[in-house]
């Protein structure tokens, strides 16, 4: 029961807004990709988060906007226009626009906890100012199989993604203090990824009793189980919830694409390049 701004995804010559699967499924999206599809993504237009606004505002509601990554996307760039555009009406719904600095169930975490908060009776700037202090400890860790997504969607060079494939190295990547994608460890082999991405969690995790934890996948739910397995088997957490990664993220982690999701230290602001 949560409005949302669907990204879109361009696939196989037709336009889809990322929704959860219902108007691209994730098996026809991943599946198409593995047959050499090429997605391009494109963030929502102020427009549609004003249209979005202006709906919640006219049910007497304040909003809380949560964004993917600015690093990313303009799309947090898109609902601060619109928020202004709001604003310039005099509108009396208040409204916040949140960076997560992260993306997929990392944003899907920040959401789950917004709306735990709500529910406990925490004030709209109690949830606001929370946020606003506690992404830098949101901690993203993520292997892709394939770098030619990444590649072609800008986030590494040409040189990066033909030493990877060349090497089978498959770079552990976490976002920085500006959300953008860096590289902090080298996974050779595919073997390796589980363990890991088991012990950053482990190193890295704070309060863990406390924490639900989360997993997206590139279409391999088994390595998904694997790893909740791997880390539950490390560290006792509350929870742990898999999903899978939608089309806009897919696009650029592809298949084979495998993330975990935490509040632990402040997130990574600096490349350590270390083989192993």
């Amino acid at each position: 029961n949560i409005p949302f701004v669907s990204l879109t995804c361009s696939f196989a010559g037709k336009e889809y807004p990322d929704d959860f699967g219902n108007s691209l499924s994730y098996d026809t999206f991943y599946e198409g990709m593995s047959n050499g599809e090429m997605p391009k993504t494109s963030q929502p237009s102020p427009e549609a988060f004003y249209k979005a606004f202006k709906e919640a505002a006219a049910q007497g509601k304040d909003i809380i906007c949560i964004c993917i990554s600015s690093g990313l996307s303009g799309t947090f760039n898109s609902a601060n226009i619109a928020r202004n555009m709001m604003t310039d009406e005099e509108s009396e719904c208040k409204i916040a626009v949140i960076d997560t600095l992260t993306a997929s169930l990392g944003q899907g975490l920040v959401v789950m906890k917004a709306v735990e908060m709500k529910e406990s009776g925490a004030s709209f700037d109690a949830v606001v100012d929370y946020f606003e202090k506690i992404k830098f400890n949101l901690n993203t860790y993520i292997v892709v199989d394939d770098l030619g997504h990444l590649k072609r969607g800008g986030r590494i060079s040409s040189a990066a993604a033909l030493v990877g494939s060349v090497l089978s190295i498959k770079p552990l990547l976490t976002f920085n203090d500006e959300g953008k994608v860096i590289s902090v460890f080298k996974v050779k082999g595919r073997k390796n990824v589980i363990n890991t991405l088991t012990r950053y969690v482990a190193e890295r995790i704070q309060n863990p009793e406390e924490q639900m934890i989360a997993i997206c996948h590139g279409h391999v739910p088994e390595e998904a189980e694997k790893l909740k397995a791997s880390i539950l088997n490390e560290v006792k957490v509350k929870d742990i919830f898999i999903n899978e990664i939608g089309p806009v993220v897919g696009a650029y982690g592809g298949p084979g694409a495998l993330a975990v999701f935490f509040i632990g230290k402040h997130r990574q602001n600096h490349i350590i390049d270390v083989d192993i």
